[in-house]
């Protein structure tokens, strides 16, 4: 079951046990400190491992005086001007370590290397890729490509229904068809009150990998947040894929930092390291 999606006065948060995790996904400024005692109350009752929260850098000190720590920062998050904070609290002891350090360093030593050099220029299948928004009639075939992919995943991507209900409101899908059939699909979450958004949910069938589609995906996406207001692009990636992280860093994204054991991707808790990008 995927975690709840609530509103806590003009905030909002997931959490539950699938990530065994709170996540302050947005944080207004009124709810703040009181939310503080909010959030370790229900990480008390539901014995939650993390509370993770995403904080405009002025709104930060009530949570550091909370014995929350830095893990990330995106200069000029908020409408170019304040910066975002990563921020992250601990309750257990195994939540903190991080399984594989040197597996981390490594993929980013190589991500870090291939720094601005550009896409993976898209290959030329015997039927050439066409890309384009996601349309609301094809979020069923949208689904089913996200379950092929992901054993589980952070958020209810697999069900049509979420699909059709986050496009209608604030989530931008761009796939990739091949021969009439969905290959490849990413979104870009528009959070338009803060300028900026997250470039996530990238999936690419395995028969249709090694092509450039994400890289091309995810410039598609750029162009089409840019034009929607959007002035600071990130992205929340799986800190042990090489792939993905040589993805952001070729367009020319900068490393953030890293949310240690912070999310429950094909089955196990993972950390992630955050990528940013000034539009």
């Amino acid at each position: 079951m995927a975690d709840r999606l609530e509103r806590w006065g003009r905030s909002v948060l997931q959490h539950g046990p699938a990530n065994d995790r709170i996540y302050l996904m947005k944080l207004a400024a009124e709810d703040c400190p009181g939310i503080l005692d909010d959030l370790e109350r229900l990480a008390g009752a539901r014995d939650y491992g993390k509370i993770f929260a995403k904080v405009p850098q002025p709104l930060t000190e009530p949570f550091l005086q909370r014995g929350y720590r830095l893990e990330a920062r995106i200069p000029g998050m908020f409408k170019g001007e304040a910066d975002g904070v990563f921020l992250g609290k601990f309750f257990k002891p195994e939540r903190e370590r991080e399984a594989r350090p040197e597996v981390l360093a490594d993929i980013l030593k190589t991500a870090r290397g291939r720094q601005g050099t550009g896409r993976q220029p898209m290959a030329e299948g015997e039927q050439a890729f066409r890309l384009r928004p996601l349309q609301s009639d094809e979020v069923a075939e949208a689904a089913e490509l996200y379950g092929k992919v992901f054993d589980s995943y952070p958020f209810p991507i697999h069900d049509a229904d979420y699909l059709r209900e986050t496009m209608a409101t604030h989530v931008r899908y761009v796939g990739a068809w091949q021969g009439g059939k969905l290959v490849a699909l990413a979104s870009a979450e528009l959070f338009a009150d803060g300028g900026h958004a997250e470039m996530t949910d990238f999936a690419t069938l395995p028969e249709s990998r090694g092509q450039g589609l994400a890289g091309t995906l995810l410039a598609r996406m750029e162009d089409m947040v840019r034009r929607e207001g959007i002035r600071t692009a990130y992205t929340i990636a799986r800190s042990y894929s090489f792939g993905m992280n040589i993805t952001f860093a070729r367009e020319g994204y900068e490393y953030g930092g890293t949310l240690r054991n912070n999310t429950q991707i094909c089955g196990r808790l993972e950390s992630m390291n955050v990528w940013y990008k000034p539009l």
